[in-house]
């Protein structure tokens, strides 16, 4: 009924940037909440970055200065814009939608690596 679909991960070196966005579709009602998790090797998922449907953000302390949350309501896309990435930033990145009626619904990952 509905799908949520991630892209734009792949192989950065440090200091560089990737852009990830995410695109819910079927029968979406409202989205309540936007939410980017990862999960790197040997660790747990952790929360990356969060978006309210009123527009506040939060980040992990990780990350914060570096990564953005942001959206396209008219596309119910959210993107996370990911700037000088360190290697520890290597993980599947997992996009995670609260949805009226459905609930939470997650992506399949995309693998962001950051190597030299």
């Amino acid at each position: 009924q509905v799908q949520v679909v991630e892209s734009g991960g792949g192989l950065v070196q440090p200091g560089g940037s990737l852009r990830l966005s995410c695109v819910i579709s079927g029968d979406i009602i409202s989205i309540n909440l936007m939410r980017w998790y990862r999960q790197g090797p040997g660790n747990e998922r952790e929360l990356v970055a969060h978006m309210t449907n009123s527009g506040s953000t939060n980040y992990a302390d990780s990350v914060k200065g570096r990564f953005t949350i942001s959206r396209d309501n008219a596309k119910n896309t959210v993107y996370l814009q990911m700037n000088s990435l360190k290697p520890e930033d290597t993980a599947i990145y997992y996009c995670n939608a609260n949805l009226a009626r459905w609930g939470n619904r997650w992506g399949q990952g995309t693998q962001v690596t950051v190597s030299s």
